[in-house]
């Protein structure tokens, strides 16, 4: 392949990375999605192709439409055991974030409610919603007619729009104040603040550090609160399967705020939160070492400051 080739394809290897990640949850995933892409790109007759952007995006959605329609695809998901793979914010898979839109695509609340649409209609509403594309556009790239993809976009959108009945998006800093509060009082004992601190829809999601077999569910104040403060309360036995002492940092991930808890340099895990109108409204808690190698590594490349727990 001659180098301009490969400069065509480098060009836009961010943004099929992005679009990739949103429509399978997965970096390691997307970037094999992207890599196959190429290798596509590398065998095709690049002479009739006359719009390689439109091409090359064509291509790599339905490699990821095939992903995530495969038997070991479905038998993963619908076992109830996945989550999305978190990323530190300023991660360049995270894409696009212009818009209200392409902020929320990517949040880990609504990746994961993107499991319940089918595959067109997941690949309909990142491609809609995230990446701005025309009704034409989309039917050109999944072989389908433009009302199909009107229907699928129509279908997706309700589903969305019925679990995300929150408020307006709070400001970084506002949302940070809140994940403080929160921290504080799940660690010092004060269950009552820490349930004023939820909304009565909370609900809180966990992969049980990779050990359980499905992903274990807290619904109700109460219970999430419970969950909560087991969590963060310290013991022996915690220290030792995560390799020593925790020292706990606030940052940003996928969007929302987060608490990365950190062993030695290395990222054991991470609780995303979703904060809506002063109270938090879901958790998601990532710990499985196969869903943070990438948010491990970027977190190596960055200064991350004074943590507020440095020695749990």
């Amino acid at each position: 392949m001659d180098s301009a080739a490969v400069d065509q394809f480098e060009a836009g290897r961010g943004r099929l990375a992005s679009l990739a990640y949103r429509l399978l949850g997965s970096a390691a995933d997307a970037e094999d999605a992207v890599q196959d892409t190429f290798l596509r790109w590398q065998a095709a007759d690049r002479e009739r192709i006359e719009v390689p952007e439109a091409w090359l995006t064509k291509v790599a959605t339905n490699l990821c439409l095939d992903r995530l329609r495969s038997a070991q695809a479905r038998h993963e998901r619908t076992a109830g055991a996945w989550l999305p793979e978190p990323l530190l914010d300023g991660d360049p898979m995270l894409g696009p974030a212009d818009t209200f839109e392409q902020r929320e695509s990517v949040t880990l609340a609504v990746l994961t409610l993107l499991e319940r649409l089918s595959p067109a209609e997941r690949a309909v509403y990142v491609l809609r919603e995230a990446f701005s594309y025309s009704h034409a556009e989309i039917a050109a790239i999944l072989d389908i007619t433009e009302s199909a993809s009107q229907q699928h976009a129509h279908r997706a959108r309700t589903r969305v729009a019925a679990e995300r009945s929150r408020g307006g998006a709070p400001d970084p800093a506002s949302a940070r104040r809140v994940v403080e509060e929160f921290l504080a009082a799940a660690t010092s004992g004060r269950t009552d603040r820490l349930v004023a601190l939820l909304t009565d829809d909370v609900t809180a999601v966990s992969d049980g550090a990779g050990l359980a077999r499905r992903l274990l569910r807290y619904r109700s104040r109460e219970r999430v609160a419970s969950f909560v403060r087991a969590g963060f309360t310290s013991t022996p036995a915690k220290r030792r399967l995560a390799g020593g002492s925790l020292a706990m940092h606030l940052a940003r991930v996928n969007g929302t705020p987060a608490v990365v808890a950190v062993v030695g340099g290395r990222v054991v895990g991470t609780v995303a939160f979703e904060v809506s109108d002063g109270r938090v409204a879901s958790l998601y808690g990532i710990a499985a070492t196969d869903r943070l190698a990438r948010l491990d590594e970027a977190w190596r490349r960055r200064e991350p400051g004074v943590p507020v727990i440095d020695a749990w």
